[in-house]
């Protein structure tokens, strides 16, 4: 039998794993047992789950879809436990996997690809990452699963039909601009195929080119043209560049709506039906959708990228709108066209320029435009174009500038990346709120590291003391107070609540900002309270998080995704530090639905317009529910990817053990739920393509 695990993770003392399993011919819907050490049955939750894409790699029929499971096993330190497989297919296919929950990782696992069965190993030495599954799957077979995800969620025949016949009372005339310089003429003609293929029919296609009439590409064009009124194409008596020249092809644009698109690249044959459909349902001014990577020589798509709705601080680190960008002829020529001493960047120039002219920018989460990837592309690679990076800097600068917002920028190490370090006009005082129950070690350890690493020194220390038993701790706090004059110590007399405590100690903070810090924090880089200022001074941001990691230098949280795991998860849980992530999102400031209040920044003003922390949540949400009701004040949430401390996690509290524990979870889970929810049923800053069982961000 064949057997993958797709996920692992720890929650409420088990061990969750999900995956797949199959046997070499189909029979009968899996049947899964464990056994512990000494070979006794073990109690485990299993939840069968649907999984076409399984059944079409394996058998070729979507139907042959029920070898998922979700597992959930308890965890036994010290102990190994034995996962059984079977199916009665005749043969009694099975299959035994031996695993290690004392470490946490699958050891020796046989690892089988979809088309290939081949086997890998997960040794003890790739432990660490474990966690990360796209470090343990082959890249061929990636591909071949996104391939295979493609194929499933594509139009078929009847519903591009459908589309056809479809009118919309604004049917809108879309102006196609596409400059045209030097193209390979094969892919240039499969672009105009993909145009002339789409179901909504009411465009056109505007071609700028920088040659001779004379040549194969003039010939070609000046045929397109001849044959087909919807094609119009100006010559170009020389090379404008990608902007100038674009720029001539809107000239020829007729249409309520400019969409911008590249000589060699794809669209699917409904994208121009589902940007029609998009402006009849939202009456936005600016659109773009998700898009994929073609290989030129193999054919085959890769790299999706599933894309955040509109993210104004993510877009001043990488232009991830990219394509398909389509934009309100009225509008552009509001805003202006393409600027040419942008070359390279010229899209993230522009699309930086809409957004200072219009909030209506909607993302439409599907792929429908394919980017091809060439040796000339720096689709594939991002070296062939260094003057594009640089250019890339100075749009960004630019809008700053225009904005009145000080800050420089400066280029990352992974190309076409950007970070912001603002300037601080002023020096507030800042209030740092560090809730404690003895725990002194941890304590003096957190405002140790203030102390000493910190570079911004106006701050004062406020430590909210939780019916701490030990003598040694008010001992303790005296000779903090003595050492520093900065440190306040206030006495809360109820029982343990995160968010009362916080709320408690707020009402003595004399800082015009909070910062909320678990006492088993570490502060990592030294600016790290000045990055966090120079988003949370901005009028429209209400709260900055920070990134945190483990004592292992593993990411415990780089933001917190909205409506996944039932209720909300850390992103990128247990990435390496310099693991880019998903498309960069791990390493780059951006905005996102909530953070942890283990180290989270907010305006007082702002803390107590939404009342604080709702106490209804007594240990877990609270943060998630507070950064939601920011968000719903019409504030916005950022993730400072460049704030870094060290959170010792769950050393001051264990995870839930007990049964009163697991109850009051799971209150608080469903409190928030019931609390949000239209947020539980998409997070914005996520993608409705991928996964809600973690935030891995997989398909």
């Amino acid at each position: 039998m064949n057997n993958c695990f797709d996920e692992l993770k720890y929650r409420n003392s088990k061990i969750v794993c999900s995956g797949w399993c199959v046997p070499q011919t189909p029979g009968e819907p899996l049947k899964i047992s464990v056994k512990g050490e000494d070979g006794a049955p073990v109690e485990v939750r299993t939840a069968m789950v649907s999984r076409a894409d399984v059944g079409f790699a394996m058998f070729k029929d979507y139907k042959m879809d029920m070898y998922g499971y979700e597992l959930e096993i308890p965890y036994l330190p010290q102990k190994k436990q034995t996962i059984r497989f079977q199916v009665d297919n005749g043969a009694r296919e099975s299959l035994e996997v031996e695993i290690s929950p004392r470490a946490l990782y699958w050891q020796h696992i046989k690892r089988t690809s979809l088309p290939g069965k081949m086997k890998r190993y997960l040794k003890a030495e790739d432990k660490k990452n474990f966690w990360v599954q796209d470090r343990f799957i082959e890249y061929d077979k990636k591909d071949r699963e996104y391939g295979i995800w493609k194929e499933m969620t594509r139009p078929g025949k009847k519903e591009l039909m459908a589309q056809r016949n479809k009118t919309f009372v604004e049917n809108s005339l879309i102006s196609i601009v596409v400059p045209v310089y030097r193209p390979k003429v094969e892919h240039l003609q499969q672009m105009v195929k993909s145009v002339l293929a789409q179901t909504y029919t009411n465009w056109e296609l505007c071609l700028a080119y920088a040659g001779a009439r004379t040549d194969e590409t003039g010939k070609y064009l000046a045929q397109l043209e001849a044959a087909n009124s919807k094609i119009k194409v100006k010559y170009l008596n020389e090379n404008y560049g990608i902007a100038g020249n674009t720029n001539r092809a809107i000239e020829l644009a007729a249409g309520g709506w400019i969409a911008f698109a590249d000589q060699d690249d794809l669209l699917r044959e409904d994208a121009l039906y589902e940007y029609a459909r998009a402006i009849h349902m939202t009456g936005a001014d600016v659109y773009y959708c998700d898009e994929d990577k073609l290989d030129d020589e193999t054919g085959v798509y890769f790299e999706p990228h599933f894309k955040p709705d509109f993210n104004p601080d993510l877009l001043c680190c990488n232009n991830y709108v990219c394509h398909m960008l389509m934009v309100r002829s009225i509008l552009l020529r509001k805003v202006g066209v393409l600027n040419t001493g942008m070359d390279g960047a010229q899209d993230h120039d522009f699309v930086l320029r809409l957004s200072e002219h219009t909030s209506k920018i909607y993302h439409i989460s599907k792929v429908l435009y394919s980017w091809r990837c060439h040796r000339e592309s720096t689709a594939l690679d991002p070296e062939s174009k260094g003057y594009a990076y640089q250019a890339g800097k100075t749009a960004i600068e630019n809008y700053y500038q225009r904005r009145g917002i000080p800050g420089t920028v400066e280029p990352m190490k992974l190309r076409g990346w950007y970070r912001t370090t603002f300037t601080l006009k002023e020096k507030p005082l800042v209030s740092i709120l560090i809730p404690n129950k003895d725990h002194r070690m941890d304590l003096g350890r957190c405002i140790a590291s203030l102390q000493k690493k910190s570079s911004y020194s106006n701050f004062e220390i406020i430590i909210i003391e939780n019916n701490s038993e030990e003598e040694e701790t008010f001992a303790f706090y005296e000779e903090l107070k003595n050492q520093d004059p900065r440190i306040r110590v206030v006495n809360w007399q109820g029982t343990f609540n995160y968010a009362a405590i916080n709320n408690f100690g707020a009402s003595f903070a004399k800082g015009e900002y909070l910062l909320l810090l678990n006492n088993d924090t570490e502060i990592i880089t030294e600016d790290a309270i000045e990055s966090m200022l120079g988003y949370c001074m901005r009028p429209e941001v209400g709260v900055v998080g920070a990134k945190l990691f483990y004592e292992d230098n593993t990411i415990q949280h780089a933001g917190v995704l909205v409506g996944v795991s039932e209720a909300a998860d850390h992103v990128f849980l247990h990435y390496g530090k310099e693991d880019p992530g998903y498309m960069g999102r791990a390493v780059v400031s951006q905005n996102l639905s909530a953070v942890t209040a283990a180290c989270l920044m907010v305006k007082k003003a702002d803390y107590e317009a939404v009342g604080g922390m709702e106490e209804e949540f007594t240990v877990a949400y609270n943060d998630v529910d507070f950064c939601l009701k920011i968000r719903d004040a019409g504030k916005l949430v950022v993730y400072d990817a460049f704030a870094e401390w060290y959170h010792y996690e769950s050393k001051s509290r264990g995870y839930e053990e007990t049964q009163e524990q697991k109850e009051r979870f799971s209150r608080e889970k469903q409190l928030l739920r019931k609390r949000w929810p239209k947020q539980m049923l998409g997070d914005p800053y996520y993608n409705k393509n991928l996964s809600l069982n973690h935030g891995y961000y997989s398909i």
